[in-house]
């Protein structure tokens, strides 16, 4: 019983509480009516009656320094409390700065282009990031074995070819048409990923935005007109814009548009490599073949669409020259945007 004794003592005067909450679960665990102090006592009425004064002493030391031990670290611990309070309440201590973020630049992008195109009566429309082969690419005319959907460099997901991550938001443009009927004009905002190499110009992960209008009468000057006038909103009245033929499974005809580099002026530099133009969207009539696929009367109905990057467009309007710098989180980057909240 004595080593029960001594090993109790060493602990009551060995406790350090890591939190207030502690020395109240010391106490119980000690003095309680269940603790452990009550037990010895409850084995002391068997102890031989010639060690009963000698035990006893132990037992009412061990009682008292425990007390005594508790009401200690209480009256520390109300005396820390009352400086943290007092500490707090002390109105004429200078205050600190509170650190205001700022949003991405790709975010701040996003947001402008969708301010424009909502001026012109576009309404967002959003989908599944992970898609089927049906919406990415048999219901825009991608057929089977087709060479373009090499160009897509696509994420398949496990060892099934139909689902995948999707590369390119106009799988959003064809969940919209299977839903609506004309007249529709939405703009489809998104993350997509392609299996490419990452360099200053490209990514694996990058951000994009396609818009689509279909009704009666749609042109191929409507969509060039609706193009000029996002260029001269993002990059400035000055700005202009031209279209070089090209080629997409969706559109026919088809065209890529550039406008001018405001990085070098027109000049040249790496970013325009060297031609004065930078290339910012695709774009083309919608082909019937996609129209008769999302169950739209092609014979009533025409309309255009168009995609472009985010991080090109950013590239561009904010002078940035390397587009991996909006995937490294670097803070001293991020701040120059705060501005353009």
């Amino acid at each position: 019983m004595k080593d029960k004794i001594n090993e109790l003592l060493e602990r009551v005067e060995n406790f350090r509480p890591k939190a207030v909450a502690e020395i109240e679960d010391f106490r119980v665990r000690i003095l309680g009516r269940k603790g452990e102090l009550t037990a010895l006592m409850e084995e002391f009425k068997s102890v031989a009656p010639e060690l009963k004064r000698e035990f006893g002493q132990k037992l009412n030391e061990l009682k008292r320094r425990a007390q005594e031990r508790v009401a200690a670290l209480r009256a520390e611990a109300e005396q820390a409390a009352g400086e943290a309070s007092s500490q707090i309440a002390d109105m004429s201590r200078p205050g600190s700065e509170e650190e205001l973020g700022s949003r991405h630049p790709i975010s701040l992008v996003r947001n402008q282009i969708v301010e424009v195109f909502a001026r012109l009566g576009y309404t967002v429309a959003d989908g599944p990031e992970i898609e089927d082969d049906w919406h990415v690419f048999s219901a825009l005319n991608f057929p089977p074995e087709h060479p373009a959907r090499d160009m897509q460099d696509t994420f398949f997901i496990g060892k099934n070819p139909d689902v995948l991550l999707r590369t390119h938001t106009s799988s959003i443009q064809v969940r919209t048409m299977e839903r609506q009927q004309p007249p529709i004009r939405v703009i489809c905002p998104g993350r997509v990923f392609r299996n490419e190499a990452i360099s200053y110009r490209a990514h694996c992960i990058f951000h994009q935005i396609e818009g689509l209008y279909i009704d009666e009468g749609v042109s191929f000057a409507d969509m060039k007109q609706s193009i000029l006038y996002f260029a001269k909103e993002i990059f400035g009245e000055e700005t202009t814009i031209r279209m070089r033929p090209s080629y997409f499974p969706f559109t026919e005809p088809s065209a890529e548009v550039d406008v001018s580099c405001n990085l070098c002026g027109g000049k040249g530099c790496n970013v325009c490599k060297g031609t004065g133009w930078l290339e910012i969207m695709g774009c083309g009539m919608v082909d019937p073949n996609v129209l008769e696929a999302c169950g739209i009367d092609s014979k009533r109905y025409s309309g255009f669409a168009f995609g472009m990057g985010v991080e090109r467009i950013a590239m561009l309007k904010y002078g940035v020259r390397d587009l991996r710098l909006y995937f490294e989180n670097d803070v001293r980057f991020l701040r120059q945007f705060e501005s353009a909240l």
